[in-house]
C-alpha cells in the first residue's frame, strides 16, 4: 500500500482540483481494480496483460451523465443546421471550432482560414492562413461566412495577438465588409452581464452583439443558457440574454441587397 500511494500523484488523469482526498480515495480504488483485471488477465488472457509502467488511469469519467462543453456542442450543431437548411454552393469559416469545420464540409465545400491552419485534410475542405482583421478577399464577395466564439478573444492578446480594446469591433467590420449581399453571416459569441475578462474573452449582451454588425440585419438567434438543464433557446427574449453570466449566444446576420 505504501508503494501505491507514493505513486499517486505521478498517475495521469489525476486532476486535483477533483479535490486531494477524494482524489486518492478514487486513485486507490482503480488502482486495485488494475491488480484484479491483472489477475484475470493471466488465467484468461495472458498475451495481453496490462502493465504498471503503462497504466492510465481517469478519475472523473464515472457518472451518471455523459458531461460536454454546452457552448461548443450545442453552437456547432446549431450551425450545422444553418448550412443544411440554407445550402449555400460555399461556406467561408473564419477560426471557428474545427469540429465545426470537419462536420459543416461534408455539408458543403468549405474554406477555413486561421492566423494558425490547422493540419487539417477531408474531401471539400482547404485550410488556409488568413488574419480576420484583413481577410483575404474583395468587399462584398462571400455568399456564406462564420466566425463563431472567436471575435470576443481580439486584440486581448491571449494568442499572442496585439493589444487593442476596439480588437473586436474591427474583426467584426471586416466580417461585415467581405460579406456579399444577400449573405449570411454565422456568428457566436459569450452573453450575458457585458464585460472584458482580461485576457480571456468579451461577454456580450444582446445590444451590444447588434451593434457589432450595423450594415448587417439580425435574421434569428438562440439562446445556450447558463442552466444545463435547458438546450437551444431560439429566439430567447433579450432580457433573458442579458441575464445570463456566461452563457452562448448564436446569431444569424443578413446583408440587404443593395438597392
Amino acid at each position: 500500500m505504501k508503494f501505491l500511494t507514493s505513486s499517486i500523484k505521478s498517475v495521469p488523469g489525476v486532476h486535483w482540483g477533483y479535490g486531494l482526498a477524494r482524489g486518492k480515495i478514487a486513485w486507490l480504488k482503480v488502482a486495485r481494480e488494475f491488480f484484479h483485471f491483472r489477475a484475470q488477465s493471466l488465467s484468461e488472457r495472458q498475451e495481453l496483460l496490462p502493465l504498471w509502467q503503462e497504466r492510465q488511469f481517469f478519475l472523473e469519467n464515472r457518472t451518471s451523465h455523459t458531461p460536454f462543453d454546452r457552448h461548443y456542442v450545442y453552437h456547432t450543431a446549431w450551425a450545422v443546421r444553418q448550412l443544411l437548411r440554407h445550402s449555400p454552393r460555399e461556406h467561408v469559416d473564419v477560426a471557428s471550432s474545427l469540429y465545426f469545420v470537419a462536420l459543416g464540409s461534408a455539408v458543403v465545400p468549405m474554406r477555413h482560414l486561421d492566423y494558425r491552419p490547422p493540419l487539417l485534410m477531408l474531401d471539400d475542405l482547404a485550410c488556409d492562413a488568413g488574419d480576420l482583421m484583413s481577410l483575404p478577399f474583395t468587399d462584398d464577395s462571400v455568399e456564406s461566412l462564420s466566425c463563431m466564439h472567436v471575435i470576443e478573444h481580439v486584440g486581448l492578446a491571449r494568442y499572442g495577438d496585439r493589444l487593442d480594446p476596439s480588437g473586436d469591433i474591427k474583426a467584426a467590420k471586416e466580417l461585415s465588409r467581405v460579406l456579399a449581399p444577400d449573405g449570411r453571416l454565422l456568428f457566436v459569441a459569450p452573453v450575458g452581464r457585458r464585460r472584458v475578462c482580461f485576457n480571456a474573452h468579451r461577454v456580450y449582451d444582446f445590444d451590444s452583439v447588434r451593434s457589432l454588425f450595423p450594415g448587417l440585419q439580425l435574421a434569428e438567434w438562440a439562446l445556450i443558457p447558463d442552466d444545463p438543464s435547458r438546450g437551444l433557446i431560439p429566439e430567447a427574449p433579450p432580457e433573458l440574454i442579458n441575464a445570463q453570466e456566461y452563457a452562448c449566444g448564436c446569431f444569424a446576420f443578413h446583408k440587404p441587397l443593395i438597392a
